[in-house]
This record gives structure tokens, sequence and C-alpha cells, in this order.
């Protein structure tokens, strides 16, 4: 008769805890111009042309748009970029 040895089940209870992004919010104001808002969005992000106008329009339209999501050091950086190029942002944490 031949018998089996079993191995010790070990559990692991690892919770993942996912860091949640930061978000960059541009307000509307009434003092920058259309144009100039899409071509401040493209020059710090890069952003298409199309893109870069969806976005301006999103702001103008409902007072605010969400330019950006990522990393918290990084969103800080975009959010200096734009305040010093003269658009009103902030940063917040994704819900």
């Amino acid at each position: 008769m031949r018998t089996t040895s079993t191995d010790a089940q070990i559990e692991t209870a690892e919770s993942v805890k996912t860091a949640k992004s930061w978000n960059v919010i541009v307000w509307d104001d009434p003092v920058t111009p259309m144009k100039v808002v899409v071509v401040i969005f493209r020059r710090i992000f890069g952003y298409s042309n199309n893109k870069c106008t969806q976005l301006m329009l999103r702001v103008h339209h409902e007072g605010r748009a969400l330019v950006w999501s990522g990393a918290k050091e990084r969103a800080e950086s975009y959010c200096v970029k734009l305040q010093v190029s003269g658009l009103q942002s902030t940063i917040e944490q994704d819900q």
C-alpha cells in the first residue's frame, strides 16, 4: 500500500491596493481666448489638434474638463505648467 503525504497548503492573503489616479482639471475663465487654450493643451500634452479642441469646448461649455489623469507627481507638474501658461487648473484624486 502506498501512502502519499500532502504538503501543507499555504494561504496568502495579500490585498493589492491600486493607487488611485490624480486628475488634472482645467477651469473655464472669461479671459483666455479659446484658440490660445487649444495651443496650450497641444504644447503641454502633445494631444492632437482635434482632442485639444474637444477639451477646450468641454471647458467652455461645462465650466471644467479633465485633461489628464495619472500619477500624482506628473499631475502636479502638468497643473503648474497650465497655471504658468495662464490657465486655471487644479488636481484632484480620482474617486
